[in-house]
């Protein structure tokens, strides 16, 4: 269960940093960005698809 969480907390903050820097975000910007997509992450749907597996 705790590798399906961080799994998903650096898959999203790989998406958005990447999405972030694509779209013009400097470093800084584009890390506050990861750290949103990790914050804003759906743990329930994370912990219920864990069960699932």
């Amino acid at each position: 269960m705790a590798t399906a969480v961080r799994d998903a907390c650096i898959r999203a903050a790989l998406e958005g940093y990447q999405h972030a820097a694509i779209s013009g975000l400097c470093h800084e910007g584009a890390w506050e960005a990861a750290i949103s997509a990790i914050k804003m992450l759906d743990l329930d749907a994370v912990l219920h698809e864990s069960k699932r597996d």
